[in-house]
């Protein structure tokens, strides 16, 4: 497997993009610490893990606070043996604009995007470097980094800021074999989000959401959204040694949505 060896720490395990990811890491044979403030995304990602074979912790950690993820990066070394790959994807959503934000919502926001994925990438690569062996971290954005989005300005901007960050710490890495780039999902399919959930034990979603995401598969090229499972190919690709001169880019999972020139309507 690709991965075999490698231990990985997935930032955000909700069973959306962070729990597919960290079960594709898994699946190709890294063992896997989940990180979340909340502690059920943490069980249930880490126990999913194990019931398929493989090989999980669950560490509840805010982001936001260097001690926590000082505590929690320590243990998965310690616990799994060793640090390889870091995915920062731990974000929270609040849909709000410049006249309607409060400084404490745009604090908190971007906080746990851009200062939590600072504190994470920070502590991981100390233990990189002192391991001497280089690494990988993966910043996830989002297509909203890329673009303008009304009423959403704190995400907007914390992931937009994200994607100098992984250049800038890709540069400042380089000499440490540690590489460092980013993944750009967009919309996402929500059936694989679903699907996990309940295998996860989790309460029924509503499937009124299906409706919801069908404008977004009609506006990309595709005509069809990519789900969690694709993001997770796209993370062990950035991880493994076949992207082993691959560092300060971004890979765009987007079914084509940033390269689509804005007044072109995909679905006709």
């Amino acid at each position: 497997m690709r991965l075999s060896g490698k231990v990985a720490v997935v930032t955000g395990t909700s069973p959306n993009i962070g729990g597919g990811i960290a079960e594709g890491l898994a699946a190709a044979g890294a063992k896997v610490g989940c990180l979340d403030v909340d502690p059920g995304n943490v069980e249930d990602c880490a126990a999913a893990i194990r019931e398929a074979g493989g090989e999980a912790i669950g560490i509840r950690c805010d982001v936001r606070s260097l001690e926590q993820v000082e505590e929690a990066v320590a243990r998965v070394r310690r616990e799994l043996g060793r640090l390889d790959v870091l995915v920062n994807n731990a974000a929270i959503f609040n849909q709000k604009g410049l006249l309607d934000m409060s400084l404490e919502e745009w604090a908190n926001q971007t906080g746990v995007i851009l200062t939590g994925a600072f504190l994470c990438s920070k502590v991981f690569a100390r233990h990189l470097v002192e391991q001497g062996e280089g690494g990988a971290i993966v910043n996830i954005v989002s297509t909203a980094g890329h673009q303008g989005q009304p009423g959403n300005v704190a995400y907007c901007t914390a992931k937009s800021g994200l994607l100098n960050f992984t250049r800038s710490v890709a540069m400042e890495l380089a000499s440490h074999r540690i590489r460092v780039n980013s993944l750009t999902p967009t919309a996402t399919d929500p059936r694989d989000a679903m699907a996990r959930a309940e295998r996860w034990g989790r309460p029924e979603t509503d499937p009124r959401i299906l409706d919801f995401f069908e404008g977004f598969r009609r506006g990309v090229p595709m005509q069809e959204l990519p789900d969690p499972t694709d993001y997770a190919r796209a993370v062990v690709f950035l991880a493994s040694d076949d992207a082993r001169h691959v560092t300060g880019a971004d890979l765009c999972v987007d079914a084509g949505a940033l390269a689509r020139y804005w007044a072109w309507n995909p679905s006709g």
